[in-house]
């Protein structure tokens, strides 16, 4: 897969300087979470939904429904398509998104860890529950960062939402979404959740209303939830990217997604230099 060139690195670290400044870095690295407006241009939020149809139209073998039957909306889930689906190549390898995640993680290097589709369909009441997205994962480091970026407006009630500086830790136990189950780590090994929907108050809870071209980027540990959704359609595509001092971190269980065979060309705490995660962006030699 061919990586961007020099000259669409520069277009989007340009960009991406106009987007955010020290403000941003000082809240993503205080917070673990910070929303950008205006990430994506109309024609890059049209190539966003292009690539979500094409995607719904013929769901992968890993893609997840995450709401029970009795649900009067959908939710649905798919990741690593982005080798099939020309529009999620073009939306990931010359947006600004990686050049801003580069920025916020402090990295010198960027490479795409996975792209996740998330769509709630109207009158879904399936909540994505409380989580942190990292414990659920095959890789180690703390330079990395996720982009959430819904291709239709999404109110304050339906958004994605965040507890400010979670992702200082610790690791908390990742469960299955509907059925509670310790799946990945064994039953005891890390914490639990704390009930935070008990007691909102007690917790620094940050969220943003969003239109379409807005994004939220955030840490892989910092933990998250969202409701449901009203009457609108809420599609979202959001891509996880890795930083400098990322590793692989082959586990005993499937991870989610899975990446079958890695553990054959990357050992144990090897760099995440693999095709599978091609290199997205650079930090310029001169940066002023």
């Amino acid at each position: 897969m061919t990586e961007p060139t020099a000259e669409t690195i520069r277009r989007a670290t340009d960009r991406a300087r106009s987007l955010i400044g020290s403000a941003e870095i000082d809240a993503y690295r205080r917070d673990g979470a910070v929303c950008v407006r205006g990430l994506f241009t109309p024609a890059e939020v049209a190539t966003g939904i292009a690539g979500i149809t094409e995607n719904m139209a013929a769901p992968s073998e890993r893609a997840k429904v995450a709401s029970r039957p009795e649900d009067p909306g959908y939710f649905i889930e798919d990741f690593c398509n982005w080798q099939g689906n020309a529009h999620y190549r073009e939306l990931i390898f010359n947006s600004a998104a990686a050049a801003i995640a580069g920025m916020l993680m402090e990295s010198n290097r960027v490479r795409l860890y996975h792209e996740h589709l998330l769509v709630k369909e109207p009158n879904t009441r399936q909540r994505t529950p409380w989580h942190q997205d990292q414990p659920y994962y095959n890789v180690e480091g703390f330079q990395n960062c996720s982009v959430w970026a819904p291709m239709d407006p999404v109110s304050r009630p339906a958004t994605l939402e965040f507890v400010a500086g979670t992702h200082r830790g610790p690791w908390l136990m990742p469960r299955s979404f509907m059925s509670n189950e310790a799946k990945w780590f064994p039953e005891g090994s890390l914490e639990d959740l704390p009930d935070i929907e008990a007691d909102r108050g007690a917790y620094n809870i940050l969220g943003w209303e969003l239109q379409p071209g807005d994004a939220v980027f955030f840490h892989m540990l910092t933990l998250h939830a969202a409701a449901g959704v009203g009457n609108g359609r809420r599609r979202v595509l959001s891509i996880r990217f890795l930083g400098d001092d990322m590793r692989h971190a082959p586990r005993q269980w499937q991870t989610s997604p899975a990446f079958p065979g890695l553990e054959n060309d990357l050992p144990e705490g090897a760099p995440m230099d693999h095709p599978l995660f091609p290199l997205l962006w650079e930090k310029p030699a001169v940066f002023a």
